[in-house]
């Protein structure tokens, strides 16, 4: 792992940040999988029924894709307009104010792409249950232009049983996929077999600003439910104007994630601890509150 340590800038040097980076490269290396499908030129003048030769090794450079992923991470994404499923043009401002989970498909791929899709599927669901309904949204951008077609993308919706109301497959104009893609610091390359693409998850915030990057099929519902979590109740207090608004927020806090079950329960020990720190905390204001009340009299007194 030397040659990563030595390609990154010095802040990202230390010994924790490179077990981080040792961790992020290992990921990224089984992230970046032939996604066996059929492209859409692949599929112009082919004989019915005939096989694509699979390409066995990944066209993209581990590390430069890892590299342009995470130099992503804190950006401002652009206001692209893209079509859902309907044909309805979609600009993704329209997402800003929530939490955004991206993920970038293409239809024709037929093992990786339905793997994570049902993995992220999985993980949302959780996410859900832990954080409440309409707390964020999905999207999966369909990247093979012009093959991922809104029609297309409605067809691979409908096959996995995706029909979450805030889950929304978008289809891109091919013009604009580049600059897409290096906005969210997704890697791809066309290979004969279809595409080497890095399988990653952008956790993008409320502002428009990707968060954190996710890679790989095998993350736990944690790993995405965490970050949501942190944006989620990173909003100011002054917003929460009622109880009910507090204690939400109380709850989603102290949810935690059982790996057993693979689901996040209450834990009544946060709970207890919170409120104990509360009362406390109360405590000592009126303490010094009434210190403070008491020397005032006193001092009134000597003055009479």
């Amino acid at each position: 792992m030397q040659p990563i340590r030595a390609q990154f800038p010095a802040a990202y040097t230390g010994p924790a940040a490179h077990s981080r980076w040792r961790r992020l490269y290992a990921r990224t290396t089984l992230a970046i999988l032939c996604c066996v499908g059929v492209p859409a030129a692949a599929l112009d003048g082919a004989t019915p029924g005939a096989a694509v030769a699979p390409a066995y090794a990944p066209a993209l450079d581990q590390t430069a894709a890892l590299r342009g992923s995470q130099a992503a991470v804190g950006r401002a994404i652009g206001d692209y307009t893209l079509q859902d499923r309907e044909g309805h043009a979609v600009r993704l401002s329209s997402y800003r104010g929530k939490p955004l989970l991206v993920s970038f498909i293409y239809t024709g791929c037929f093992q990786v792409c339905p793997t994570t899709t049902r993995a992220l599927q999985k993980a949302t669901s959780v996410a859900r249950a832990a954080l409440g309904d309409g707390r964020f949204n999905v999207i999966s951008i369909g990247f093979n232009q012009p093959a991922d077609s809104p029609q297309a993308l409605k067809s691979f919706a409908a096959q996995y049983g995706i029909n979450s109301p805030n889950w929304e497959f978008l289809s891109p104009p091919a013009a604009i996929v580049p600059d897409l893609a290096r906005d969210f610091g997704f890697a791809f390359v066309a290979t004969a077999a279809g595409f080497d693409h890095l399988l990653q998850v952008s956790v993008v915030d409320a502002e428009g600003r990707v968060y954190r990057q996710i890679y790989g099929e095998d993350y736990s519902a944690n790993d995405l439910t965490e970050p949501l979590k942190q944006l989620i109740t990173g909003t100011p207090v002054a917003d929460a104007i009622n109880l009910s608004a507090i204690i939400e927020q109380v709850r989603i806090l102290c949810s935690v994630y059982d790996p057993r079950t693979g689901k996040y329960r209450v834990s009544y020990g946060l709970v207890i601890e919170i409120a104990g720190g509360v009362t406390f905390l109360l405590w000592i204001i009126w303490f010094f509150l009434s210190e403070w009340l008491a020397r005032r009299r006193s001092a009134r007194r000597s003055s009479a």
